[in-house]
């Protein structure tokens, strides 16, 4: 089935629209757009150049994306915003192009983006993550597969969640979140790992035994980091997650949060 545009819609004649796409009333889609079959955008919705949206994808009444980045170092460079198959942006978001840093903005596949979310230039969202109302990336984050951040947290540019991590809502996120974690506060501090997170997705009971011994070693032993690091690389090289874990750490540029336990005596 051809592509259902709503007559006070605009779309330019540099757009490409695939099979099964709707376009509601007073949307504008510009030109350098490519969206997937069966994607429904909603009503005042506003794509605005050079964006490609995959199949299957839902965009709510009043979102924008592939808007300029809000960067002065942005000259017009051609960029892109890319956005994976089935994921919903609800109404209000905001998603920008990337600047001549990385040349586009990204999000995965099956992601969920709630009402206000904006995504600044040149972010990286994996697959199956949730971000929930009102969150804002500055440029640059990256946000690991299946991550979930509540809402309305502050992510400051540069800053990386790890996969399978929860941020708690309303946090301010200056650091790395690290892999399998969970964090919250202001301050932000870490809360152990999200067991609920790994439970629902599938985790053994022995995978999430082995990283929540890696966290009481990476964060409430009397350790130091290298030598929790060296202990874990010769007891655990052969358990991928908690190798994951280690290596998130230890290759952070921005650092990560402090526990929010106290550091207790290494058994």
């Amino acid at each position: 089935m051809t592509a259902r545009v709503h007559p006070t819609a605009i779309v330019d004649p540099g757009a490409a629209l695939g099979p099964d796409v709707v376009v509601g009333p007073y949307c504008i889609v510009g030109p350098g757009v490519q969206i997937g079959a069966g994607t429904t955008v909603g009503p005042h919705a506003v794509i605005q150049r050079d964006t490609t949206l995959g199949a299957g994808c839902a965009v709510g009444p009043g979102a924008v994306l592939g808007a300029d980045p809000q960067d002065f170092k942005y000259q017009g460079e051609a960029t892109s915003l890319d956005i994976g198959d089935e994921t919903r942006i609800r109404e209000y978001a905001t998603l920008h192009r990337g600047t001549a840093a990385t040349g586009k903005t990204v999000v995965g596949k099956r992601c969920y983006l709630m009402a206000y979310v904006h995504v600044a230039h040149d972010c990286v969202i994996e697959d199956d993550v949730v971000i929930a109302n009102a969150v804002q990336l500055a440029g640059h984050v990256h946000v690991e597969a299946n991550a979930t951040i509540g809402g309305l947290p502050p992510i400051h540019q540069f800053v990386r969640i790890g996969r399978f991590a929860l941020v708690g809502g309303g946090s301010r996120v200056p650091q790395d979140v690290p892999t399998f974690t969970r964090a919250a506060g202001n301050p932000m501090k870490l809360y152990g790992i999200n067991s609920l997170g790994l439970v629902r997705a599938g985790f053994p009971a022995e995978v999430r035994g082995a990283l929540k011994h890696a966290y009481r070693l990476l964060f409430n032993s009397t350790l130091s980091l290298s030598q929790a690091v060296e202990r874990l690389r010769l007891e655990s090289s052969d358990l991928p997650d908690v190798m994951r874990l280690v290596d998130f750490v230890v290759s952070s540029q921005r650092g990560v949060p402090r526990s929010g336990a106290e550091r207790g005596v290494l058994v």
